[in-house]
């Protein structure tokens, strides 16, 4: 999505959900970038006072420091609400994360929200169901070639990313496996359990159940989507 959709999603999400006194979880990638800075603004003009962000990947904690957002981590607060983007959105408001290479800390985070997840993307990230596209598997390094081959056997072509030559390595050292499900994924709980009883698969990227309300921009505006008037 261009930058506009990004700004406009992420300035939306942060107006209506983001309260002055709130812990915040603060998401991982370009459109949850647009959050982080309009978080900091508020902060700086004084629309906004008393905030805590609680970053998701090292990136993230880098630009939370120029926003001047004060920062913690999950030992020292907990978020009311995480604000992130999505690459995939169901109709139930299932997603699909983790093509940024956060996924594993972003689930953390989101998991341990007392309010959830708010989601911003804009709307060709809307789908029916999930798997249009990969589905990102972080896992271990030791064995990784035997965690790719266990994933293999429910169904997917797994391949591990990498930059340029090498493995991408995340935060926390670990690999992403992507893995692209021929047909989809009609059973987003059911195959998350599947994944993460392999040894070596440490999170996969569905978020199911987590998501409070998807703030959705496109050419028309923006929508908010409340979980519970799916």
């Amino acid at each position: 999505m261009d930058d506009t959709l990004k700004r406009d999603a992420a300035h939306a999400a942060v107006d209506r959900f983001v309260e002055s006194g709130m812990t915040v979880g603060l998401g991982t990638g370009t459109t949850a970038s647009w959050a982080v800075r309009r978080i900091g603004e508020k902060l700086t003009a004084g629309e906004l006072w008393d905030i805590v962000g609680v970053p998701t990947s090292e990136q993230t904690a880098a630009l939370a420091r120029e926003a001047a957002i004060p920062r913690a981590t999950l030992a020292e607060a907990r978020p009311y609400i995480t604000i992130d983007g999505a690459d995939e959105i169901s109709s139930t408001l299932d997603v699909v994360k983790g093509l940024g290479g956060a996924l594993l800390r972003e689930k953390i985070v989101a998991h341990s929200s007392e309010n959830g997840l708010v989601i911003i993307a804009d709307d060709s990230k809307l789908f029916d169901s999930l798997g249009e596209g990969p589905l990102p598997v972080e896992a271990e390094p030791f064995g990784w070639q035997a965690t790719m081959g266990s994933l293999k056997k429910l169904g997917c072509e797994p391949s591990l990313r990498r930059v340029k030559t090498q493995p991408f390595v995340t935060d926390g050292g670990h690999y992403t496996i992507d893995c692209l499900f021929d047909g989809g994924i009609p059973e987003p709980k059911a195959l998350e359990a599947e994944i993460k009883e392999i040894p070596g698969a440490l999170e996969c990227g569905l978020f199911v159940g987590l998501t409070k309300a998807a703030v959705v921009a496109g050419e028309n505006g923006v929508e908010v989507i409340e979980a519970e008037t799916r």
